[in-house]
């Protein structure tokens, strides 16, 4: 009976001594499931991306888990408020409207806003902005603002003053691409990653022009999470100083 206490005393003990990152914290990521290279869920239904690839690599260097957690763009920022993720990291664009809700870390990334027509069309940046042309977007992003606001607040684009296009919503940039492509809308306006991304993937698209000034990429977080952000912004630091950063880089955004 003593030896079986002993035993049991031991195991006790040994299950206290556990190393420090059997315990770690457990992060949720919202995620696009359709914006690469970025973020999106591949073939065999697993998260996957270049931000994907990236907060793997910062959470096992700063000691923490994460699960990557696919979600309407629309509703994520009210997810994370919510407390049903603890970050998006899954190229969201740093906007004065997002920070008035959420808080973000140093940008990491940086992406231009361009229109895409069909590969060959002679539709100019007057033609789509002007033209009376259907423009799709993906509703909820920040590219998706930026058509909007023009619309309403007017002011020169590429020497274009006058305004006249309609907007259709998708649930995602590809989406909008294969209506494109379907001659559903007659161009799109997306962030410029995934549109080189899907002209890298042999889609007949081309990039007219740019509809707005580029944009950082950030990790949003809730506003009292300071730790999580020291994490992150850490964690983005020891990256880029790491040969990991090109590998990926190299990886997701460039044609295979």
């Amino acid at each position: 009976m003593k030896k079986l206490a002993l035993l049991t005393l031991s195991l006790l003990l040994a299950a206290a001594l556990l190393p420090a990152k059997t315990l770690a914290k457990t992060y949720i990521n919202g995620i696009d499931a359709n914006y690469p290279p970025h973020a999106y869920v591949d073939e065999k239904g697993n998260p996957d991306g270049l931000d994907v690839a990236a907060m793997n690599w910062i959470a096992k260097k700063m000691g923490f888990e994460v699960k990557h957690q696919p979600m309407d763009w629309d509703g994520i920022i009210p997810a994370l408020l919510a407390k049903k993720i603890d970050m998006v990291c899954s190229g969201m664009s740093i906007s004065e409207e997002r920070k008035k809700q959420v808080t973000f870390s140093e940008p990491y990334w940086s992406v231009r806003k361009v229109f895409v027509t069909k590969k060959g069309s002679a539709l100019t940046m007057k033609d789509i902005l002007s033209g009376k042309k259907l423009v799709g977007v993906q509703r909820g992003t920040n590219e998706h603002e930026h058509l909007e606001k023009i619309l309403k607040d007017g002011g020169d684009i590429a020497g274009v003053t006058i305004f006249n296009y309609t907007l259709r919503h998708y649930d995602s940039a590809p989406m909008a691409i294969e209506d494109m492509l379907h001659g559903r809308v007659e161009a799109v306006g997306m962030d410029s990653a995934p549109a080189q991304d899907a002209i890298n993937k042999g889609k007949p698209i081309q990039i007219v022009g740019d509809f707005a000034q580029p944009d950082d990429f950030g990790v949003a977080t809730r506003n009292e999470d300071a730790e999580l952000r020291q994490k992150i912004n850490e964690g983005f630091k020891l990256l880029k100083a790491d040969p990991y950063w090109p590998e990926i880089v190299k990886k997701y955004t460039e044609k295979k």
